[in-house]
């Protein structure tokens, strides 16, 4: 069973997560690889031929540096949601020129995670993320956290940061990323490790705990001290150097109280009630219709022209949707407009 938990050292001003998805990621990968991609005649030739590839191979699966990017991204999610304890939706996206066009791993606040990728060419063996997705070091991370009850006019908060370092040299792991983001947008030294196959998908994250309220700061002070903090704190700089001595084996083959032992043996680790991830997709007919709403009466009409019926498919789960011309003409129509339903048809 998939398991996060979350851990601080003991009279140290760091914390940490560690998660280990099992049965959530591989529910993930078996519903893609169910989810037979339709080759279509008016696809680009990039597109076209990513399709036949998954094609040959029987169904929808992922090319496995692909599934290596996915499974860390959805890690990542599950640590960065459980560390900020957000009412909402993290979002991580990954975009850019390469072969993968975009990359989304998303983590509900109660751990239901959901994860999808688009790919539009051939994926070379053993890629990395410079090649998948940042050819031409343009590639983009972004963060979005979107509130579950949002306020009249309220928007998601969303920071973007590229895949380069600030010299603009290529970022090879999607862990530098996201340190370099935390570091960038919270002032926090962080590290993270990250590994992922077909059958799990894993992260550890440690942290430099920041400063809330200390000596009656402003929150401008605060700031400023915990900037002031970074690659300076040696109790985070110790167990920094332990956390990174984690190898991708360790991290896939090994249940967590033991990566947790064998680390971190000589700290008092303190750690909260476990939490347990799943796989869970928001998608509903009412969301589709209302994208089906949103394209006007006069595209929807023109795709059942030429279809017959609009079909849409979930990235994410798999799931269709299928709107014939009735179904259409309703969402297009008023409920004053439509005809009463009599109990016979009821």
């Amino acid at each position: 069973m998939s398991e996060l938990h979350k851990f601080l050292f003991d009279g140290l001003p760091v914390r940490g997560a560690i998660v280990r998805l099992t049965d959530a990621w591989t529910e993930i990968l078996s519903r893609r690889a169910a989810h037979q991609p339709p080759l279509d005649p008016a696809a680009t030739v990039s597109t076209a031929t990513a399709a036949a590839q998954a094609h040959r191979m029987g169904d929808g699966s992922w090319p496995d540096p692909v599934v290596e990017l996915l499974g860390e991204m959805t890690a990542a999610a599950a640590l960065m949601q459980a560390n900020i304890k957000f009412n909402g939706a993290l979002i991580l996206q990954i975009f850019g020129d390469g072969p993968v066009k975009v990359a989304v791993a998303e983590a509900q606040h109660d751990m239901s995670l959901r994860a999808t990728a688009k790919v539009v060419g051939e994926v070379p063996l053993q890629a990395g993320l410079p090649q998948l997705v940042n050819v031409s070091n343009k590639g983009r991370c972004a963060i979005t956290l979107d509130p579950k009850d949002r306020f009249p006019g309220q928007q998601p908060y969303q920071g973007v940061v590229p895949l380069h370092g600030d010299r603009r040299e290529k970022l090879g792991r999607l862990s530098e990323v996201l340190e370099h983001y935390m570091l960038q947008s919270e002032q926090l030294d962080t590290t993270l490790v990250l590994a992922a196959d077909g059958k799990v998908a894993a992260g550890l994250l440690i942290q430099r705990l920041p400063l809330e309220g200390a000596a009656n700061l402003t929150e401008q002070e605060r700031s400023q001290a915990n900037e002031d903090q970074i690659g300076v704190n040696e109790d985070y700089k110790r167990i920094a150097i332990l956390a990174a001595s984690l190898t991708r084996e360790e991290l896939l083959g090994l249940d967590i109280d033991t990566v947790l032992r064998r680390l971190f043996w000589e700290e008092k680790v303190l750690r909260f009630e476990p939490q347990t991830p799943r796989f869970a997709c928001t998608c509903s007919r009412e969301r589709v219709a209302g994208m089906i709403r949103g394209l006007g009466r006069d595209e929807a009409d023109s795709i059942l022209l030429e279809r017959g019926e609009i079909e849409v498919g979930c990235d994410f789960c798999g799931q269709q949707y299928r709107f014939d011309a009735v179904d259409t003409a309703r969402l297009f129509t008023s409920p004053g407009d439509q005809p009463p339903v009599t109990s016979a048809v009821q």
